[in-house]
């Protein structure tokens, strides 16, 4: 298993991964686009894949312009596997070190991906989009937990 930045040429096993997903699925397939995921990964922000035999299984990309997760999404068959909090982590720990402003995500409601956020320790601030929940991750916040995770370690 290798996590690593995402490329250009990755989008396309990105976009298999984001089509793949059983959650938080897409109204459309069409509404995020390769030109999307370019601009995400070039300009906007960045991201990071996770390869398990030259396989794209799961990805993360945050959004430095609008201070935003825009994706972090798992084939089906590899979530339960720890690979989605090495993503969290790793595109946390980036943002963080780019900005200290606060972070937001939007993600539908009684998901797996609710529990995994409030797991990791975001905060509910109200809703989003099409009655989604938005959480927020402050660079405080952040930083205590992974204080806390070192200590205990």
């Amino acid at each position: 298993m290798t996590i690593r930045e995402a490329k250009i040429e990755d989008i396309k096993q990105i976009q298999i991964v984001r089509n793949s997903v059983l959650e938080n699925t897409l109204s459309n397939p069409n509404l995020v686009t390769d030109e999307d995921c370019r601009e995400f990964l070039t300009i906007r922000g960045k991201g990071w894949v996770c390869e398990i035999d030259n396989e794209i299984v799961g990805f993360s990309i945050v959004d430095l312009k609008d201070n935003n997760i825009w994706a972090l999404f798992m084939k089906p068959e590899f979530e339960k596997k720890g690979i989605g909090k090495q993503l969290h982590d790793i595109m946390l720990d980036w943002y963080f070190e780019q900005t200290k402003d606060n972070v937001w995500l939007g993600t539908s409601p009684m998901t797996r991906a609710e529990i995994f956020y409030r797991k990791a320790g975001w905060t509910e601030i109200g809703t989003h989009g099409k009655n989604e929940i938005k959480f927020e991750m402050t660079y405080k916040d952040w930083t205590a937990k992974k204080q806390n995770q070192t200590l205990s370690s």
